[in-house]
């Protein structure tokens, strides 16, 4: 079944997801100080071409920087994913068949916010990260 939500997935929204998150990351690894955004953009975006079977856990060994991190995600490249994420969702919400779609899109939200301080991790074991 999580084979089949993918692939649906994947058609009607994962692929230009992922397009946005691949093309943040290589716009953030252009400098030394944006590389571990970029990986962590490059890490969502795989998650956004194919969420379904996994899923995030806030790492308890996240500290100080990770926080800091969020904010400086935020500002750089955040707020335009969340926006491509509302508006996707949004449409797919207009249809029947794209309402679950509409809202795991919705539920994307927060890791294109805050990504840093979390991990992706299969849905069968979610405490693996703890």
């Amino acid at each position: 079944m999580k084979t089949i939500l993918n692939v649906i997935w994947l058609v009607l929204s994962g692929f230009w997801l992922f397009l946005g998150y691949l093309l943040a990351g290589v716009i953030l690894c252009i400098t030394i100080i944006g590389i571990p955004f970029g990986i962590a953009a490059f890490r969502i975006g795989i998650y956004a071409l194919w969420p379904f079977g996994y899923t995030t856990v806030e790492r308890r060994d996240a500290g100080a920087p990770s926080c800091i991190g969020n904010v400086l995600w935020l500002v750089l490249a955040g707020w335009w994913l969340a926006l491509a994420h509302i508006f996707t969702g949004v449409l797919l919400c207009i249809t029947i068949i794209g309402i679950p779609f509409g809202i795991a899109n919705f539920k994307l939200i927060p890791v294109s916010l805050l990504p840093l301080g979390r991990e992706i991790v299969p849905t069968d074991q979610p405490f693996a990260a703890r």
